[in-house]
């Protein structure tokens, strides 16, 4: 396994959720860190913006860089890449978390929200990668990682949010079809998936605390990030990853720390069977 000390890994929504629980661990193994967001200013019901995310990395000792960056916009992506090379000297690592969710029928979901969803998750993912690989093409052991389910085709993942689905299995196609044209490069390319639904904001607005005490905390998405990262890159890709398999392969077996609700039973997240 290699470390991450020294690496620059640009992430995609990162000021709060899983996204920041990734920037934080992996400043902590001593990376340089690209908070690539668009929250700048605090929203009243979401904590984090890209700049106290930085900060809190900067108290673990940790080197940020916060930018803001909508990923519908082609302009501002390659501005935050460029930004990006000219602070650290390239990018090792593009960690593509950053995404939309509407759970609603077919008739119930509007053209805005099926525009949104495939903008972010999809476009979005293809667009940012797009503009990271000639980087990532000179970086020894890059990495990309995309935070995307199996693609699991049976019908009830899209009888009731089809254009949810969709979009998120367009990106986890990404990760499939770019493993295979960048393997000779030695760029990795895997998709990571939570086991169980995560405590996040977006999971607290669709069910709210019930919904919470059923979650494990974003913590284990970012131990399983950081342990495929350290990962041989030639070796290490095309797979879809479930973050608890990922700690099981690690020598990890307990799980309790990770628990939102000690005594609550664990809701088991989309796509797995």
């Amino acid at each position: 396994m290699t470390n991450l000390r020294g690496r620059t890994i640009f992430i995609t929504g990162g000021s709060r959720g899983v996204g920041r629980a990734i920037a934080l661990k992996a400043a902590q193994e001593g990376a340089y860190i690209v908070i690539a967001a668009k929250t700048i200013e605090p929203h009243p019901k979401l904590e984090g913006t890209i700049y106290t995310v930085a900060e809190e990395i900067e108290k673990l000792g940790g080197k940020a860089l916060p930018l803001q960056c909508d990923i519908r916009d082609e302009g501002q992506i390659q501005a935050a890449v460029e930004h990006t090379v000219k602070a650290f000297g390239g990018i090792d690592v593009l960690i593509n978390n950053a995404s939309a969710i509407y759970l609603a029928s077919t008739l119930e979901t509007p053209l805005k929200r099926f525009d949104l969803m495939f903008s972010v998750n999809v476009r979005g993912t293809f667009a940012v990668t797009q503009a990271c690989l000639p980087y990532l093409k000179k970086a020894t052991n890059s990495h990309v990682l995309t935070l995307s389910p199996p693609l699991n085709m049976k019908a009830k993942w899209f009888e009731k949010h089809g254009a949810y689905t969709m979009s998120k299995y367009g990106m986890s196609m990404c990760v499939l079809g770019m493993a295979k044209e960048f393997e000779e490069e030695g760029i990795a390319f895997n998709a990571l998936w939570p086991k169980t639904i995560i405590a996040t904001a977006a999971v607290e607005m669709l069910g709210g605390e019930s919904l919470l005490r059923a979650a494990r905390k974003p913590e284990i998405v970012a131990e399983a990030a950081i342990f495929i990262l350290k990962r041989n890159s030639r070796t290490c890709t095309g797979q879809f990853f479930i973050d608890e398999d990922v700690l099981k392969e690690e020598g990890i077996t307990y799980f309790s720390s990770y628990l939102q609700e000690p005594t609550s039973a664990l809701l088991p997240d989309f796509f797995l069977d």
